[in-house]
């Protein structure tokens, strides 16, 4: 089958505006991820690839402000979700399906509770990249570059968070199967930094 030509677009987009370049990663796994949720279940993949590639927008370099104090105001799904109809416009995306998109992304946060199976996988699979190893290496790799994270306690305190919050909030019985291992890691992780004097 043929990849439609916006989902190549897509991926160069994202390639060239990720910044820093680290973030580039967070798509291809998290639509990996979205593929493994669903599979078996009947969903519009165009409509989740789309907001996996486009949901972090406003996060990147280039995208949100610099100065710490805008920085710490700063809507970064607001923007994403302003960018996202005209950009799917761009890339040759069916219009018919921009609304389903911009909803999925709408809802993709751990605290929203999306009404569409597209807004529901995109959201456990976001969950579950805040969980296990790619959790320690994306957290602790901010530390110093973002205004949350100054010290390894403040990455340690929101990797607590996400072990103790975070799996409960999975809806598909899939996504609960794929965060044991990751919480399992993720648990041993912070066991070993307590232990290492790492609090």
């Amino acid at each position: 089958m043929k990849t439609p030509d916006f989902r190549s677009a897509f991926v160069a987009y994202i390639r060239e505006q990720a910044r820093p370049v680290d973030k580039f990663s967070h798509q291809p796994r998290l639509y990996e991820l979205t593929r493994a949720i669903g599979a078996g279940q009947s969903y519009d993949d165009d409509v989740v690839f789309a907001a996996v590639w486009l949901h972090d927008l406003g996060v990147f370099v280039g995208h949100r402000p610099e100065e710490p104090e805008a920085l710490a105001k700063w809507d970064f799904l607001g923007y994403a979700l302003k960018q996202t109809p005209e950009l799917l416009a761009r890339f040759g995306f069916p219009a018919r399906k921009i609304p389903a998109v911009v909803e999925a992304i709408r809802t993709h946060q751990p605290k929203d509770n999306p009404t569409t199976l597209e807004g529901i996988i995109l959201r456990d699979a976001d969950i579950l990249e805040q969980l296990g190893a790619v959790t320690v290496l994306r957290t602790v790799c901010k530390i110093g570059r973002d205004t949350r994270f100054n010290t390894f306690p403040d990455a340690l305190r929101v990797l607590h968070k996400n072990a103790e919050t975070l799996p409960a909030q999975l809806k598909l019985p899939t996504s609960q199967l794929l965060a044991v291992p990751r919480l399992q890691l993720l648990q041993q992780f912070l066991e070993a930094a307590q232990v290492e004097g790492c609090t």
